[in-house]
């Protein structure tokens, strides 16, 4: 049960954002502006938290491998934590501060043209991310390295689909299952060449 324990806490946070992403509104009106800006919030928590977590799988490790990971990875949760506040937080507050009946202005629309290709740069940043750990583990582990896989269409599903429900939801738990997987199967692989 203890070894489940790093492995449970690195899926954590896209676990949580999948749960987060049932609930998200898929379209920007006044009438989803409230629970759009609200959601994001804790995203700006959360988002972050994946990269760290993918970061997380390579730690006290100083090859080039994991350095490659530890910047990738912090592109995402930088770039993407960019949408989250400008496209999820200000834009559901501008939208929900104007009133009802208001037409969306320019105003919120260059929020998105902005927040869109950041967020952009952080979901190919996240593929990279799980791109290198799926080569990294199968170097390192063969065959059982292969459940990172998993990462990959988790990955692809979150960079076109956010964390919009169904596709995004089940990206962000791919995500989330295929980095607690491969932090079991390091901590499994640790134990038995010990």
């Amino acid at each position: 049960m203890r070894r489940l324990g790093l492995p449970a806490l690195l899926a954590l946070p896209a676990l949580c954002l999948a749960v987060a992403g049932l609930f998200h509104p898929h379209h920007l009106t006044y009438d989803t502006s409230w629970r759009w800006f609200t959601l994001h919030l804790p995203g700006l928590l959360a988002f972050p938290l994946v990269g760290v977590a993918l970061a997380a799988l390579v730690r006290l490790r100083t090859d080039p491998f994991a350095w490659a990971i530890r910047l990738t990875a912090y592109v995402y949760a930088t770039f993407y934590t960019a949408l989250d506040v400008i496209s999820g937080v200000a834009a559901g507050y501008v939208t929900h501060e104007l009133g009802p009946g208001v037409p969306r202005p320019d105003a919120v629309r260059l929020l998105f043209r902005i927040g869109t290709p950041l967020g952009e740069i952080g979901s190919w940043a996240l593929l990279v991310t799980c791109a290198l750990v799926l080569v990294d583990q199968v170097r390192r582990h063969g065959a059982s390295g292969a459940v990172a896989l998993v990462l990959l269409p988790g990955a692809w599903l979150v960079h076109v689909d956010h964390i919009f429900s169904p596709r995004g939801v089940l990206g962000m738990v791919l995500v989330g299952v295929g980095t607690g997987a491969v932090a079991l199967v390091d901590a499994t692989r640790s134990r038995s060449s010990a």
